[in-house]
């Protein structure tokens, strides 16, 4: 911009002798005076709307100011470094650069590779320190089995009753039929009555359960996550 600078003195005509020619305001100086105004003003920017060119400045506001006052790239730096101060971490789910690149400011590193966060929990030792780590993606139901064993209660006097179906043919064994001698159908037959008794019983259930590889992940998104370091 071009700042006005006046060419004649016109002040300084009053204090001259009368008669001195340097006393009159000559059409020159008024025209010269013009034309460095008309330059200095077509130079200046508007004040509705100005478009500025090259590389203007302006004073920096202070942290915080919420006015109507110009925002310098410095004013939005110091911004920016307050909402990701040293030890922030920064999202992003559309690029993966370096937000040293991005933002223009800290150093970064890559944080949280295959894990998700966790909110911290002082009541808890598995989330009460920042940056813990733990779990598995693989860790699921592992194959297994149970035990059991136990004792009926005392029963009055009875009998049970045992089921079979023997082929006929061969000696000893026994013919699908009725039995002659207890009145029973030929696939079963009944034990002695006993007196008042009880029965033990103890096994192994069939083993279940599975494990495997990524068998344990909850619903997920995949971010570039960065820690700013310095």
């Amino acid at each position: 911009m071009t700042d006005f600078v006046k060419s004649t003195n016109f002040a300084s005509k009053d204090s001259l002798a009368s008669g001195n020619p340097l006393k009159i305001v000559k059409g020159t100086e008024i025209d010269t005076e013009f034309n460095n105004i008309a330059t200095a003003v077509a130079t200046k920017a508007d004040l509705n709307g100005p478009t500025f060119i090259g590389v203007p400045s302006a004073p920096t506001a202070s942290a915080g100011t919420a006015t109507a006052q110009l925002a310098t790239t410095a004013f939005v730096t110091a911004a920016l470094q307050a909402v990701y101060p040293v030890g922030s971490v920064y999202i992003n789910a559309g690029v993966t650069t370096n937000p040293a690149t991005l933002l223009g400011f800290g150093t970064w590193a890559a944080f949280g590779a295959g894990r998700v966060p966790v909110g911290l929990n002082g009541s808890d030792t598995l989330f009460d320190a920042l940056e813990e780590t733990g779990g598995s993606k693989d860790a699921i139901v592992v194959s297994h089995t149970h035990t059991f064993s136990g004792t009926t209660s005392n029963a009055g006097a009875h009998q049970h009753t045992i089921p079979h179906n023997y082929d006929s043919g061969s000696a000893g064994d026994y013919i699908s039929g009725n039995d002659g001698d207890n009145n029973m159908p030929g696939n079963a037959s009944p034990t002695a009555i006993a007196g008042a008794h009880e029965h033990t019983y103890s096994g192994t259930t069939a083993s279940t359960g599975s494990s495997g590889t990524n068998a344990n992940l909850q619903p997920y998104i995949t971010v570039a996550m960065w820690k700013r370091t310095a």
